[in-house]
């Protein structure tokens, strides 16, 4: 088959982000597919497709684009950040697995991409220094009682987190659930960072301990990122440092 898919990460918000392999794909590319806002981040070209799509057909769009490129076209479908991490590259799969099984000889490739997770705490100083975990608090795919049980054993296991899609209009209330189950395992004074449009102009990062966060803070363009025990905080002037140590003390 000549067509192709290429599953892309266009990074957390500012285009020197974006890798040069992922930009030549999508120079090369005659489709790009993907939800609404991420497909606007792409130029328009004479002989590209910009095909927009709502964040909650994830499988529909997986299914155009492998079909797509049966027919022997060059698609990418683009996710913000790394398309591995809770993206569409998962959702390529599974529509390759249950789909036609003539895709399977399609050429698929995921170009990686740097995650929103990592961009915070590029900007906050190393926060996951050491061992850390990374949990989607949106219980749209998944039970509620499955992300409690999640976040309660990584806070026994003492990891860093990072928190993605923390809280949203249609789900107000699941992040203060989420500050109720970490004030129970952890010390009020848990550093707990909160990274908003991380690498765009409006970026904010706010440092807080876990005694003075509130659900408010968080909204879906919000990463938080919660340290572990041995997280520490440097004082400075200006933005102080969240750093985790490499060893155990």
């Amino acid at each position: 088959m000549s067509g192709w898919v290429i599953i892309a990460g266009l990074g957390p918000g500012r285009e020197s982000c974006i890798t040069p392999e992922v930009m030549a794909a999508i120079a090369q590319a005659t489709d790009i597919v993907g939800y609404i806002p991420y497909v606007r981040r792409i130029a328009p070209r004479a002989g590209l497709t910009l095909h927009e799509s709502d964040n909650r057909v994830e499988l529909d769009r997986a299914r155009h684009a492998l079909q797509m490129a049966a027919d022997g076209r060059r698609v990418v479908v683009v996710s913000s950040g790394d398309p591995g991490v809770f993206a569409m590259a998962s959702a390529v799969f599974e529509a390759l697995e249950a789909g036609d099984a003539t895709w399977r000889a399609l050429d698929v490739r995921v170009l990686p991409g740097i995650t929103a997770m990592l961009a915070a705490s590029a900007a906050a100083g190393a926060p996951l220094g050491h061992d850390f975990c990374a949990i989607n608090l949106s219980d749209n795919l998944k039970p509620w009682d499955l992300i409690e049980k999640r976040l309660r054993l990584a806070v026994e296991a003492d990891f860093a987190m990072g928190f993605y899609n923390p809280r949203s209009k249609a789900r107000p209330d699941g992040f203060a659930r989420v500050l109720d189950v970490l004030r129970e395992g952890c010390a009020p004074e848990r550093l707990l960072i909160f990274a908003r449009a991380v690498s765009t102009p409006e970026q904010k990062i706010d440092v807080v301990r876990l005694a003075e966060a509130t659900p408010e803070m968080a909204d879906m363009r919000t990463v938080v990122l919660v340290g572990s025990s041995q997280t520490r905080l440097i004082e400075r002037a200006g933005d102080p440092i969240v750093y985790t140590p490499r060893s155990v003390s």
